[in-house]
């Protein structure tokens, strides 16, 4: 005969489910306070959340870490989920930023050392200053000082989004 004094005991998440959780929340608090305070501002969470956000942002060494238990705490009372989905969104749009950004450096440096590259910017990219372009072009291949930036800024004002 079995015992169904335990069975109730079942349901309940065991101590290292807990834990889990609780770390993993932590890590959330841990990624809130690396925000900037723009990015912080269009995280939807309540009042005592964000205040704590911030003054762990101001502590440093113990103190954070105190902070980030307390934010834990305070996140077990709350759903944790909108605040993933805004962190996600941080995360793809800079996902998608660092990708434009390798696509300008791209067409910067195929500028530089391909001869054809010109011809290719130009009818991809249509309505440049052609003559600004080329000595721009040059002066990178000549390396002087800050050509590479400046072409690197003429590629992106002409890029499109």
């Amino acid at each position: 005969m079995q015992d169904d004094s335990f069975e109730e005991f079942d349901d309940r998440p065991s101590k290292s489910e807990i834990k889990r959780e609780m770390h993993a929340l932590q890590e959330l608090a841990k990624r809130l306070v690396e925000l900037t305070p723009h990015q912080l501002s269009q995280v939807p969470m309540p009042e005592t959340l964000e205040v704590g956000v911030k003054d762990a942002q101001r502590f440093s060494r113990e103190a954070r870490r105190r902070q980030l238990q307390y934010l834990g705490k305070l996140m077990r009372k709350i759903d944790p989920e909108p605040i993933q989905a805004a962190l996600m969104k941080f995360d793809q749009s800079s996902a998608e930023n660092t990708a434009r950004m390798h696509l300008l450096e791209k067409w910067r440096d195929r500028l530089i050392d391909e001869p054809d590259a010109l011809t290719d910017f130009l009818n991809t990219h249509p309505g440049g200053d052609v003559q600004h372009l080329r000595q721009l072009i040059r002066h990178a291949k000549a390396q002087k000082s800050g050509a590479n930036r400046a072409l690197f800024r003429y590629v992106r004002e002409h890029i499109g989004d």
